[in-house]
C-alpha cells in the first residue's frame, strides 16, 4: 500500500468513527449536516458547501433540503418543496433529477477546460465561486431516498482522495439519514392525523388505551348548517372541495391561538385550548378570538361563493371551559386519541342552540366570565342531556348566522 493509499484509508476510518459515534448522536438531519461539514473541513477536505435532499411524506411539503456553507457560523439553511415538484421543468433539468436517473454518483466541474455548467444551480454555484460538486444519491430502503452534494472553492477542484472520502460516506450516510427521515415521516403523520399535542404524546409512550390524563380546556365545537340537502345536491369531489375550504378557515385561527384541532367529524370540527401553561383567561380569549377570526373568514368566503355561484355556508361555533379526560380510548389496535366527558358533551349542546338563537358563536358562562370582550347574554335555554337550563352569551352585534334546516 502507498503512503497517499494509507493516508486516504486512515481519513476514511476517521470519518467512519465520526458517523458512527458524533453523527449518530445528532438530533436531527440538519445537525447531522453541519457536523459533518464541520468534521471534513477540520480533517483537509476543502468543503464549503453541502446539501442533503430527501422527499417527505406530508401534506403540504413533497421534499426537504438542507444547505450548510463552511463559514457561516455552523447555519445550516432549509428550504422546502411543494407537491407537485418533482414534475416541473425546473426538477426534470437539476442535477438531482440527472443522479437519480443514473442511479450513480455525478461530478460537474464548474470552471477550467472541463467545465460544464449545464444546469442553473450550477451556473449559480460557478457564480459563487464553486470550481469543483459531486453529488450522490443515498439509499433508502424501499422508497426514494436522499441525495447528498459536495461543493468546493479551491482553484483545482476536489482531489481524487477528496472523492474517495465522499463515496466511502455514502453507506452509513443514508443510513443516519433514514432514519431521520423516518422520525421526521413519523412526526408529520401524527401532527396530521391527530395533532400536535396528541402526536408529540404518542411519540413519547402514550400508546396504550386507556393511556390519559384528566386536563382543563376551553373546549371548541363547530358545525354547518344544512350540510344534508347539501351533500345530496353536491357531487363528491365539489362536496369536499367546500369541506376543505370550511375546515381551513376554522383550523387556521385555532392553531394560531395556541389551540389543538383534535378531530373532524363529518362537517363539525372538535377543538381544544388546554390550560396546562396557561390561565383561564389567556385561554379562553384565545378562543374567543379564534372564534372571531373564523367568523371573519367565513363572511368573506361567503362573498366569494355569492360571485361565484357556489353554496354559502352557514355554521355555528361553540366554546365551553371545563374538565376533560384527554387520551387513548378505543379497540385495543385501534385507537382514537380524543377527549371525553360531561364538557365535551355540553359544548356540543351549546353549538345545537346556534341555529335556533340564529348566533354564529355561543359561549358557556364558565367562558363568558373570562373573557375580555363585552358580551351579552341570551338567556338560559335547555341543553338535550343537561339536567339545568343554561345561560348563553354572545358577542353584542352578531351577524345573523341564517341557519338552514338541515
Amino acid at each position: 500500500m502507498s503512503g497517499g493509499d494509507g493516508l486516504v484509508s486512515a481519513q476514511c476510518d476517521a470519518d467512519m468513527r465520526w458517523l458512527v459515534g458524533k453523527g449518530r448522536a445528532a438530533a436531527n438531519a440538519r445537525d447531522l449536516l453541519a457536523g459533518l461539514g464541520r468534521h471534513l473541513f477540520e480533517t483537509g477536505m476543502p468543503v464549503k458547501r453541502l446539501m442533503m435532499g430527501m422527499p417527505t411524506l406530508h401534506p403540504m411539503v413533497a421534499g426537504r433540503s438542507y444547505v450548510w456553507r463552511q463559514g457561516m457560523a455552523g447555519c445550516t439553511e432549509e428550504f422546502t418543496r411543494d407537491h407537485g415538484v418533482f414534475d416541473t421543468e425546473a426538477y426534470l433539468n437539476s442535477p438531482v433529477n440527472a443522479v437519480r436517473q443514473k442511479g450513480a454518483p455525478i461530478r460537474w466541474r464548474l470552471t477550467g477546460p472541463e467545465a460544464n455548467v449545464e444546469f442553473d444551480i450550477l451556473r449559480e454555484l460557478a457564480d459563487e465561486g464553486m470550481t469543483d460538486y459531486f453529488l450522490a444519491p443515498l439509499a433508502f430502503t424501499e422508497r426514494r431516498g436522499a441525495v447528498v452534494a459536495f461543493s468546493t472553492d479551491k482553484p483545482e477542484g476536489f482531489s481524487g482522495a477528496c472523492l474517495a472520502r465522499a463515496k466511502n460516506l455514502l453507506p452509513v450516510l443514508g443510513m443516519l439519514f433514514e432514519i431521520h427521515a423516518m422520525h421526521e415521516t413519523s412526526r408529520s403523520l401524527l401532527e396530521t392525523y391527530i395533532g400536535v399535542d396528541a402526536g408529540q404524546r404518542v411519540l413519547n409512550g402514550q400508546i396504550k388505551r386507556g393511556d390519559a390524563s384528566v386536563i382543563k380546556a376551553v373546549l371548541w365545537y363547530c358545525d354547518l348548517r344544512g350540510f344534508t340537502p347539501l351533500s345530496e345536491r353536491l357531487g363528491g369531489a365539489e362536496l369536499i372541495g367546500i369541506l376543505n375550504e370550511y375546515f381551513e378557515r376554522m383550523a387556521a385561527p385555532v392553531r394560531a391561538h395556541g389551540g389543538e384541532v383534535l378531530k373532524f367529524i363529518g362537517d363539525a370540527m372538535l377543538a381544544i385550548f388546554p390550560l396546562a401553561e396557561r390561565d383561564a383567561e389567556i385561554a379562553c380569549n384565545a378562543a374567543l378570538a379564534a372564534a372571531r377570526e373564523a367568523a371573519d373568514a367565513m363572511t368573506a368566503y361567503g362573498r366569494e361563493c355569492v360571485a361565484c355561484g357556489t353554496p354559502e355556508l352557514r355554521f355555528g361555533v361553540a366554546l365551553h371551559l371545563g374538565e376533560v379526560t384527554y387520551g387513548n380510548i378505543g379497540a385495543p389496535d385501534r385507537l382514537d386519541f380524543t377527549v371525553i366527558g360531561p364538557a365535551v358533551n355540553r359544548v356540543v349542546r351549546i353549538e345545537e342552540q346556534c341555529r335556533r338563537l340564529e348566533r354564529q358563536i355561543l359561549v358557556s358562562g364558565e367562558v363568558a366570565k373570562h373573557v375580555r370582550t363585552d358580551l351579552v347574554s341570551v338567556g338560559s335555554h335547555a341543553l338535550r342531556g343537561v339536567r339545568e337550563a343554561v345561560e348563553l352569551f354572545g358577542l353584542p352585534e352578531p351577524e345573523k348566522a341564517r341557519s338552514a334546516a338541515e
